[in-house]
């Protein structure tokens, strides 16, 4: 069960991973960021609804007591960081929004011994700092920051929204099915996008011709369309189930991987070839990964010692997915 949970979230970090590849096919045919934004929030709220209408219609029901926080999850986990990237990268490179971006493991560890008052071990702790050596090392950091202060606000907003993401879906429980929330998020985003993204102005025709980028030609169409079905669908089904299995922390330092998975990609499509850095960095990251991991291995098997009920349930209920958030943190203080 436990691998099984790590390879869906290493499946949502790669389909995540073809977001900029895509959306610089999108770039190059002449959508702006935000409208590219807009095109894949909203096409895939329809593609998801119109789904979950007609084949599993009762994901589709929101609890009442549940309102607040769907509409926090769409505004702030996937409205928020989706906006406020693009918003950072216009400002400032686009390997430090990713590094500043994916420090989000960090945040969510402090929210666990903040909020939560979990005491964080030295594996969370650990892992956390290894995952954000290696994305330095990825993005090549030192090559310069010439960081412009709304750039640098702007990435630090999309940070914590991103580590809302994780904590968000990990504490929906049993209550909604994590489908219909995706969907409602989906939909809640682009409404909530559209005074930025002014959707009637978007040049829909260019969806009908192509665009080359790195020497690779695509129609916009497909670019478009592979953006909403696998980087978007797939991509956040995927991942708020890893989150569901794991835990906000670990699914959270797994997700770190779109950055190696979007590199791998870009130099396939693009031809955007892998310096050594990369490939030193993308091991430093799976080694972080791995040790959040052991950690709520760790934590796990004491839960099965106390509750053999919870062990052999196949979807963990909100209480014991609050308890493995605090596995990357737990099993190091007992060590």
């Amino acid at each position: 069960m436990r691998r099984t949970s790590l390879a869906i979230a290493v499946v949502s970090a790669c389909c995540f991973g073809f977001s900029g590849p895509m959306a610089k096919f999108l770039g190059a045919a002449g959508f702006s960021p935000l409208e590219s934004v807009w095109v894949r929030m909203a096409g895939s709220a329809v593609l998801l609804l119109g789904s979950l209408a007609l084949l599993r219609p009762r994901a589709l029901r929101i609890p009442r007591s549940r309102l607040g926080l769907v509409a926090a999850y769409a505004l702030v986990a996937i409205a928020g960081v989706q906006a406020l990237f693009f918003v950072a990268i216009t400002r400032i490179p686009v390997g430090v929004a990713l590094l500043i971006e994916f420090t989000s493991p960090v945040l969510v560890v402090a929210w666990v011994r903040l909020v939560r008052k979990k005491r964080p071990g030295r594996a969370a702790y650990l892992g956390a700092l290894i995952t954000v050596i290696g994305l330095a090392v990825v993005v090549e950091v030192w090559q310069g920051m010439r960081l412009d202060l709304l750039g640098l606000l702007a990435a630090i907003a999309a940070t914590a929204g991103c580590a809302g993401y994780f904590l968000l879906s990990d504490g929906f429980g049993d209550e909604m099915d994590p489908l219909g929330l995706i969907a409602w998020g989906f939909a809640g985003a682009a409404v909530a996008l559209v005074p930025i993204s002014r959707p009637w102005d978007i040049p829909w025709s260019l969806l009908g011709g192509t665009a080359t980028t790195g020497g690779t030609t695509l129609p916009v169409g497909l670019a478009a369309a592979w953006l909403i079905v696998v980087a978007t669908v797939t991509a956040y089904i995927t991942g708020v189930t890893a989150v569901r299995r794991l835990s906000a922390a670990v699914g959270s330092t797994v997700a770190s991987l779109e950055i190696i998975a979007g590199a791998l990609i870009a130099w396939v499509l693009l031809g955007e070839a892998l310096g050594p850095f990369q490939i030193i960095g993308g091991a430093v990251v799976i080694a972080g990964a791995l040790l959040a991991q052991s950690a709520a291995r760790g934590v796990s098997r004491t839960t099965v010692d106390s509750s053999d009920q919870r062990a052999d349930s196949p979807a963990p209920s909100a209480e014991l997915s609050r308890s493995l958030t605090s596995t990357a943190t737990a099993s190091g203080s007992d060590a």
